[in-house]
């Protein structure tokens, strides 16, 4: 585990800890999501923060400016801290840790759903249902579409992918054959 990841989850871990003490646990996560959203659409922003000859105080200005009225003082102080301490750049990493402890906590999960062509909600639902299921938790899932896989569905949970596409049992078929044939 990198030394970035392990600084992330105790961000992440003292945010979620403020947040649950605030009641405010799924509004933080989604605060979060759109200023990592916002961050890592505008490279001249990620630019203006990475630069080291612009004082922190300007940083932080600029950054109230834009955030203030769209997020809570515990989010903005988050990445103000952040900022301070030149780790702007993990904000990301410390969304994904939140989400990770919150789940935890809340019991929920995140799921990636790829399917070779768009699902419908109901499909989505049912998917989503089968693997909560499965795993104890309620997931929220959210889908990509990926042509290659040729039919089924793959569902990535955290660092877990289950694999029912038809591209992977083809894989894992021929797999098969070519031990068969030594």
């Amino acid at each position: 585990m990198s030394r970035e990841s392990v600084v992330a989850k105790r961000y992440a871990k003292a945010l979620f800890e403020l947040a649950q003490s605030n009641n405010a646990v799924a509004d933080v996560e989604k605060q979060l999501k759109i200023v990592v959203e916002a961050l890592s659409e505008d490279a001249q922003i990620r630019k203006f923060l990475a630069l080291p000859n612009v004082e922190v105080s300007r940083k932080i200005e600029i950054i109230q400016g834009a955030l203030s009225d769209k997020v809570s003082v515990m989010v903005l102080n988050t990445v103000e801290l952040l900022i301070v301490r030149g780790r702007q750049g993990a904000l990301a990493d410390v969304y994904e840790a939140y989400t990770k402890v919150a789940g935890d906590a809340l019991g929920q999960a995140h799921a990636t759903i790829y399917s070779a062509k768009s699902l419908t909600a109901e499909e989505m639902s049912k998917v989503a249902a089968q693997f909560g299921e499965m795993i104890g938790k309620r997931i929220i899932a959210k889908q990509i579409v990926e042509p290659a896989l040729l039919g089924g569905v793959q569902v990535r949970i955290g660092d877990r992918l289950y694999d029912g596409s038809l591209s992977g049992k083809l894989a894992r078929l021929e797999q098969v054959l070519k031990t068969q044939a030594l």
